[in-house]
């Protein structure tokens, strides 16, 4: 009788050590196979934190370098607005590539939480855009004529609007008399400015094999004659000028829009489906543990008037 008890104990070894020794290879199949969501999941993490871990440099050199007492508006500051961007990006995607290589659903969470109201609210702004474009033709209207009325007061903002008047080949938001808003370029006898009744140079038609750069081409300008400013500066504004380039470019701004839409869908999808394994992997761990406690017990503990059978 002590005799099938020693047997079966040691049988029962056996099948706990063939187990353990198959779960063991196992794991270590899964480790060397480690899923390929995992590594696009923090690939595209660590690459959004470079691009934003640029603009938060980008934007700290552009504010050290400004003159103190400009404007602090975070509509009207590029470099103010390139920090916060570049900070909350950054912030984001370190949640979900800490989160994916630590295996931390807490903050996979909050990285899918973030992800998620953000699409929502890109989504609900491309609707509320497309039926009411009115309304927002005019709020941008207003944004960029404030933006004017503050040329001189930010560098980098006079250098953002310069770049679109070149680029698009416009003045103004509407028109270049616009620039009658401006304080400096204000056509009224009482303006002591040297610009009065001008326009940015920015605005002028380059003329070819031009060398120099003329900064004070557009002097008077709001004193000529309607028919004959055209040959000197750009008469149509900026916001029908981009409006007009949106509508010829539809599939590249289709295509941006979609391409970006697409990637916040596929890092939430990773997102999902990492916090979905790592809970399916600690239920498989926790339950390990109870069915090796209970062979564990079971092993060493048997009724005192067991019957043996000998086999």
């Amino acid at each position: 009788m002590y005799n099938m008890f020693l047997r079966r104990r040691l049988k029962l070894q056996d099948n706990n050590t063939a187990r353990h020794v198959e779960c063991h290879v196992t794991a270590s199949a899964k480790d060397a196979l480690r899923p390929l969501r995992d590594v696009i999941l923090s690939a595209r993490s660590q690459y959004v934190q470079v691009v934003s871990a640029i603009l938060i440099a980008v934007g700290t050199y552009a504010k050290i370098a400004k003159e103190k007492n400009v404007v602090d508006t975070l509509a009207f500051d590029p470099a103010l607005l390139l920090i916060v961007v570049g900070s909350v990006m950054f912030l984001i995607t370190f949640l979900g590539c800490f989160g994916a290589l630590r295996n931390i659903i807490c903050l996979l969470k909050t990285f899918l939480a973030i992800l998620t109201v953000i699409l929502i609210l890109q989504i609900a702004a491309g609707v509320v855009g497309y039926l009411f474009t009115e309304k927002v033709m005019e709020r941008t209207e207003r944004l960029m004529m404030r933006a004017i009325i503050r040329y001189r007061e930010d560098p980098d903002l006079e250098n953002a609007i310069d770049f679109v008047q070149k680029k698009f080949q416009c003045c103004g938001v509407e028109s270049y008399k616009d620039w009658s808003h401006n304080v400096y370029f204000e056509c009224s006898d009482n303006n002591p400015s040297l610009e009065a009744c001008g326009v940015p140079f920015s605005c002028c038609v380059s003329l070819q094999n031009q060398t120099v750069l003329n900064t004070m081409c557009g002097f008077g300008v709001n004193q000529m004659e309607e028919s004959l400013v055209g040959e000197e500066v750009f008469t149509i504004g900026c916001l029908e000028k981009i409006v007009w380039w949106a509508k010829n470019n539809l599939l590249l701004v289709a295509g941006l829009t979609a391409g970006l839409l697409l990637l916040e869908i596929g890092m939430i999808c990773l997102a999902a489906a990492q916090i979905s394994k790592i809970k399916k992997v600690q239920l498989q761990k926790k339950e390990n543990e109870y069915r090796s406690r209970s062979e564990r017990k079971e092993s060493y503990w048997f009724p005192a008037f067991a019957e043996f059978d000998d086999e």
